[in-house]
């Protein structure tokens, strides 16, 4: 039989391996950064093809490339940093099977994906947010290649078909079942990763790949559907954080983050959150799902979203902003790091893939609008309270209002657009102490008397409250 070899270092992305071979003989790479390091940073997550094209040429079929590139992000740093965003989430980078614009359908792990640029576009890229202090998260698939049936030969280096599981489907989509780890996600081939040799190529590919392109941490697909054993070497030899993608109960979460990935993708709570601010639902779910999530061994390293390119924009159910916010808050201020998808401070509002993945370059990178300009804020407060170094404590919950604490910082959040108010007795202050809520320039401060404060929420929008000097 044919002995099939791993690749060496120098034969992955051997060009750009080669250069930055060179420049270790000056200064020492590293693999990323750990969980703990990650917990301080706003994560800002762009889709490569949709993010700019320098060209600016319009797109007129979203199923499709759209133009956008390695090159045209690191013109348009300056918008991401201005929001306060010191880590980018980047679309998976290898060359993928035709219409793959996403970059979840690979076709060659030895080739970057040309319709986003040159491996030294990527390299210029994540040297140009490192100058910045902004740290690159790179997107990466492990489960499955292509849409090729089952004709490999194209697919480089798994090409046989002893490197993949039995043709079958996914329908049910419940962790450690046969069929989520054997068969198919939507007809996609599925890797079997119980050979030895794809276990080891993906496990030198990774290594290599943090190492040759200098990237921080990692965002991984479909992780429930491989099975644990597989991530927990996956992510040694990656040697950073990775948030994993697991939608599906608690227990699922829970248990790949117990035995998997550092982090998990936290849907539960995105699920929760659409259905209280979008919906208007009973804000004591939120009560409910912070208790639940005293089962992860650590929520702090969670992945906070209300959007991404999986499901419609928040902004497709409802044009109410305000509780749009009020969302946005709390993925911005509670406990896990926080994730906003590229086009939230412009409003889009596309609905299901690919609606739901518009080019921005249209809106001319706008500055101005009020939810750029919210996000900054709120981003801007995040880092000067460090609230991730903080527990998060429930102060108050009801079916319309929700706060709660870091620290310093006091957090009241609604989803009803009239004036309710609330007298806060379970809070962290003590008497006299003035705060102030960070969106009122002043004008609406209150000072603690006999134990207590009492909030009013006016016109449905959040308040962050924090301590003042007299």
């Amino acid at each position: 039989p044919t002995v099939r070899l791993c690749p060496t270092k120098s034969s992955m992305f051997r060009h750009t391996y080669a250069f930055l071979l060179l420049l270790s003989f000056f200064c020492l790479a590293h693999a990323g950064y750990n969980g703990t390091m990650w917990q301080s940073r706003t994560i800002y997550e762009i889709m490569t093809d949709r993010f700019n094209n320098p060209s600016n040429a319009p797109c007129y079929n979203l199923s499709n490339y759209c133009g956008g590139t390695w090159a045209g992000a690191t013109e348009q740093l300056d918008y991401i940093t201005g929001m306060g965003f010191d880590a980018i989430w980047i679309s998976p980078i290898v060359l993928n099977t035709p219409g793959g614009y996403h970059g979840y359908w690979a076709q060659d792990f030895y080739a970057v994906n040309p319709y986003f640029g040159t491996e030294g576009d990527l390299t210029n890229f994540v040297q140009a947010c490192h100058a910045k202090g902004v740290w690159v998260m790179l997107d990466i698939v492990a489960n499955h290649v292509g849409p090729v049936g089952t004709n490999y030969l194209t697919i480089d280096p798994f090409n046989v078909t002893d490197d993949y599981h039995v043709d079958c489907q996914v329908s049910n989509y419940v962790c450690f079942t046969n069929e989520t780890l054997l068969c198919r996600l939507s007809n996609l081939p599925d890797l079997n990763q119980t050979v030895p040799y794809v276990k080891e190529f993906l496990y030198q590919w990774i290594s290599d790949i943090m190492t040759t392109f200098d990237f921080d941490g990692i965002r991984a697909d479909t992780v429930m559907y491989i099975d644990q054993e597989f991530w927990v070497g996956f992510t040694e030899a990656a040697g950073s954080y990775i948030v994993g993608e697991v939608e599906s109960s608690y227990q699922c979460c829970i248990s790949y983050q117990q035995e998997g990935v550092p982090g998990i993708l936290s849907y539960p709570m995105f699920y929760t959150l659409r259905a209280v601010f979008q919906q208007g639902q009973s804000m004591n779910q939120l009560q409910t799902e912070v208790q639940e999530y005293a089962g992860f061994p650590n929520v702090n390293l969670l992945g906070n979203f209300i959007d991404n390119q999986d499901q419609p924009r928040y902004l497709n159910g409802t044009d109410n902003l305000p509780s749009y916010y009020n969302a946005i808050t709390w993925v911005l201020t509670s406990a896990g790091i926080p994730i906003i998808y590229y086009g939230t401070e412009q409003n889009f509002h596309g609905g299901n893939d690919p609606d739901n993945r518009e080019i921005l370059w249209p809106t001319n990178f706008d500055t101005t609008t009020n939810t750029y300009q919210f996000i900054a804020q709120v981003v801007s407060f995040r880092k000067m309270a460090q609230v991730w170094n903080y527990e998060q404590v429930q102060r108050y919950s009801t079916d319309d209002f929700y706060a709660f604490t870091r620290g310093d910082t006091f957090v009241a959040l609604t989803n009803q657009m009239g004036n309710i108010q609330y007298t806060i007795t379970y809070q962290p202050y003590s008497d006299g102490t003035k705060i102030c809520n960070i969106f009122s320039n002043g004008d609406d401060c209150l000072t603690v008397e006999n134990g207590q404060f009492t909030v009013s929420m006016g016109e449905g929008n959040p308040k962050i409250y924090y301590p003042v000097s007299s």
